[in-house]
């Protein structure tokens, strides 16, 4: 039986950073937020149903999705949020569940979900473990403000869109304390692997 691990974090956690570590260990990673560009290409199901919900508004000059308009309108609409949510996420967990059969019936040992809003979704029973990636808010704040532009009213609208990480920790069966340096973090994923078998 393949160990089936859920690797989540908050917003500006460090978790793609974490996710690139399982490479070192030939763990195969299926990534969500890939996936969700994925569906939301032109002549996917997810894709027509925005169009329907939100209108061309969200559409760049191509017919792609314009993601950062998209993004201003739900973050400041909870029921938005939840519509696009509704459309996206179906079409994003089926796809994820066929790659991950399909490492599974290619001989994998452990396969990664790696799910941004894992909690958020209640998509904890997919898994059969889960790993959160922890850094303190204000830390945070700091990366999402030096890495998007973000002022800091945009960066705490943002964060408080998800479950506060610290809760995300206490729902975890392991943590990786991430606002130390990289090697810290690589450690500490080394060791989560050892304790559950997979070295």
């Amino acid at each position: 039986m393949a160990l089936i691990i859920g690797l989540t974090g908050s917003i500006a956690s460090g978790k793609s950073t974490v996710s690139l570590m399982f490479d070192d260990h030939n763990i195969p990673v299926v990534d969500a937020d890939k996936i969700s560009r994925e569906v939301v290409n032109p002549g996917e199901i997810a894709y027509d149903q925005i169009i329907e919900a939100f209108g061309k508004q969200v559409l760049r000059e191509d017919k792609t999705l314009n993601r950062e308009k998209l993004g201003e309108i739900i973050f400041a609409d909870e029921a938005k949020r939840k519509q696009l949510n509704d459309i996206v996420h179906p079409a994003v967990r089926e796809k994820m569940l066929m790659r991950k059969e399909g490492y599974v019936k290619a001989g994998a040992a452990c396969v990664v979900l790696d799910i941004p809003l894992l909690f958020e979704s209640k998509l904890a029973y997919l898994v059969d473990k889960t790993i959160v990636v922890y850094v303190d808010e204000h830390v945070q704040i700091e990366r999402l403000m030096k890495r998007n532009g973000y002022s800091e009213k945009e960066a705490k609208q943002r964060i408080a869109s998800q479950i506060p990480v610290k809760e995300k920790a206490a729902m975890a069966d392991a943590v990786i304390d991430n606002n130390g340096t990289k090697h810290a973090s690589y450690e500490q994923l080394e060791e989560i692997l050892r304790t559950w078998g997979i070295r």
